[in-house]
């Protein structure tokens, strides 16, 4: 299995984490998740998994509770979301918790 781990820098407070595992060029597994820096350190805003072995966003407020998303899509599709919601709606996340 080849995995792929990265973390991108959005802001000085917000970065994104990416992970990725291939098996014969198919994505078996993933996370990517938007984090911001609080007083209490990095916690994540948004987050895409198959933790579940479905693919799912989840949604966190201020308070770090959690509102879960079944995407109903295949893990390569539900990758490509990720990284693409993440790159361009990250602002936009980090004002809903602020």
């Amino acid at each position: 299995m080849k995995e792929k781990r990265y973390l991108i820098l959005l802001d000085v407070d917000a970065r994104k984490r990416h992970y990725h595992a291939t098996e014969r060029g198919v994505i078996v597994k993933f996370s990517v998740q938007l984090e911001v820096n609080t007083n209490e350190g990095w916690r994540e805003v948004i987050r895409y998994d198959c933790a579940h072995d479905y693919a799912d966003k989840d949604c966190y407020n201020i308070n770090g509770q959690r509102r879960k998303i079944n995407l109903y899509v295949g893990f390569e599709d539900a990758l490509t979301l990720a990284d693409e919601d993440i790159n361009e709606n990250w602002e936009i996340y980090l004002e809903r918790v602020s």
